[in-house]
């Protein structure tokens, strides 16, 4: 099943991009390979298996807003909420969401191709992730109602698809699919 699919590591080149580079060391240190499943919980910082602590991914949150903020995507504030103050990170750049959110319209309506396969891997992943992270609405909600019903039908078609039979069909998607049977379970 794709909850049990292992994670073999195929090259631990570094990738310039300091998660993803302590992700690939965590990955290459491992003595037995590890399911999708786990590392997502591992990474995720959601295990609390004291055999397997020093994988984990320290404030993996506060590392992605804090990088997302290096690149102008976000910025910082400080918001009161009654007793306490909370660090928020609104949206800075605007242009940068709005591409992402016009890529995936775009993918579900005027570009769509019916098929899994055959879609951008990276338009695939963002589709899952954009699923998984409960924004899928909010990406189609600008459109008429007619393209929202259209694209969100065929999300769900996509979504409601067996991650197995999917992935038993992938080629170089796999992981994907993986992904998604791991936050669907």
């Amino acid at each position: 099943s794709t909850l049990s699919f292992q994670v073999l590591l195929k090259s631990d080149v570094p990738t310039g991009d300091v998660l993803l580079d302590e992700t690939l060391r965590h990955i290459k240190a491992t003595e037995t390979a590890e399911t999708v499943q786990t590392w997502i919980e591992l990474l995720t910082g959601e295990t609390w298996n004291p055999f397997k602590l020093q994988y984990q991914l320290r404030n993996v949150r506060e590392r992605i807003a804090k990088a997302l903020v290096e690149k102008g995507i976000l910025t910082t504030e400080k918001q009161n909420f009654l007793l306490f103050d909370m660090t928020t990170h609104p949206v800075s750049n605007a242009t940068e969401k709005q591409r992402l959110v016009k890529k995936l319209q775009e993918s579900m309506l005027e570009r769509w191709v019916n098929n899994p396969h055959r879609m951008d891997r990276r338009t695939l992943a963002l589709l899952v992730l954009a699923h998984s992270s409960d924004v899928l609405e909010n990406v189609f909600a600008s459109l008429a109602d007619d393209k929202y019903d259209v694209a969100m039908n065929r999300t769900k078609d996509l979504l409601d698809m067996d991650p197995e039979v999917e992935a038993a069909k992938a080629r170089g998607t796999e992981m994907i699919w993986a992904v998604l049977a791991a936050f669907n379970k």
